[in-house]
């Protein structure tokens, strides 16, 4: 939330466009399986997408702005907040409308809550501090360019345990995405090692919750909403534990400064960014969505050096751009699998 990935992050079966919530932003949950499409689209996909965009977009160029510009240097101080606004933000919305009607097609028992949201809820909670940890160090652009490599590194968790076959097209397009944000890292003129090593990991904790929720939420039906109210609270309470001994008192010291407008608009932003994902899931093709993914990533960029006035090269541009390639043909090859596997 923080990426929600305040850090996207979303994802088993339905995997969010690059990994909707890469996570550092307002850290999106990913659905466990398939998702319910609607029949009856009241809204034009474009919108929605440009929502998503927009909300997505915002909360990242958001925590930066806050984290950074308005000194408040307490990256796991802002995910507790987040993850405790949007653990309150589900219930209210469970009681109070449809949105989440999908909890009743979820059978959660106190054994499944232990053995499989426990730890995804601790991966999560590690991902989206770290990621936004990254966020006092390195640049918007350069952020979003590492975090093009997580699908590499899931397919490397998945490739170490078994869980996928190595093949020489995977093969290819892993030393292409590999090698285009590779040159990105080397073209970065503010290139900081302590963010370096923040966003790295932020990335292992995210790709391996990402292919424990394929291993350990099989066949659930969890939309990311419905994901956001199991994994919020125990994201919220990992934080809640780590807050005294990571930062002590002193966000709470210099709240008065920051204002609760600043710290209540950063959260609603990033909640809305869930709100808008479970919309997105039901609005256009799986591969309409990974290019949608890659346009967030393009105006990102291109709106931090502007806001933000962030610095991006020739070569992180030519780097990044190999590098997103590399994941359209990625999504590209998952989307032919999956057909084949069908039909």
């Amino acid at each position: 939330m923080s990426q929600a990935g305040p850090s996207n992050l979303q994802v088993p079966a339905t995997e969010k466009p690059q990994d909707i919530t890469s996570k550092g932003e307002a850290g999106l949950p990913q659905p466990a399986v398939q998702q319910q499409r609607p029949n009856k689209r009241l809204v034009h996909p474009s919108i929605i997408i440009a929502i998503w965009i927009a909300f997505s977009s915002g909360v990242i160029v958001y925590n930066k702005y806050l984290l950074v510009n308005l000194n408040y240097p307490f990256p796991v101080f802002l995910t507790t907040f987040h993850m405790s606004f949007a653990a309150v933000g589900t219930r209210l919305l469970a009681r109070y409308t449809t949105l989440l009607n999908g909890l009743s097609s979820v059978e959660m028992t106190m054994d499944r809550w232990y053995r499989n949201i426990l730890p995804i809820g601790a991966l999560f909670s590690a991902s989206l501090i770290l990621s936004n940890m990254a966020y006092l160090h390195l640049s918007v652009p350069f952020i979003q360019m590492l975090k093009a490599f997580t699908p590499v590194a899931v397919l490397i968790i998945s490739f170490s345990f078994g869980l996928k076959q190595l093949s020489t097209t995977l093969t290819a397009i892993v030393t292409m995405i590999s090698f285009g944000v590779a040159m990105a890292s080397y073209g970065e003129l503010d290139f900081n090692m302590t963010g370096f090593i923040f966003q790295v990991l932020a990335i292992a904790f995210e790709s391996t919750r990402l292919v424990m929720v394929q291993v350990l939420l099989q066949g659930l039906k969890m939309d990311p909403l419905v994901s956001l109210y199991y994994f919020a609270p125990v994201c919220a309470a990992f934080n809640m534990v780590i807050l005294p001994f990571a930062e002590g008192l002193k966000p709470f010291r210099m709240l008065a400064q920051l204002g609760p407008f600043v710290l209540v608009s950063n959260a609603g932003v990033a909640f809305g960014l869930n709100v808008a994902s479970v919309f997105l899931i039901g609005a256009a093709s799986s591969l309409t969505l990974t290019l949608a993914g890659v346009l967030k990533d393009i105006l990102l960029i291109l709106g931090s050096m502007w806001i933000l006035g962030s610095t991006v090269t020739g070569l992180q541009f030519v780097g990044y751009g190999i590098a997103l390639a590399g994941l359209v043909l990625f999504k590209t090859h998952k989307i032919g699998r999956a057909v084949q596997q069908e039909c």
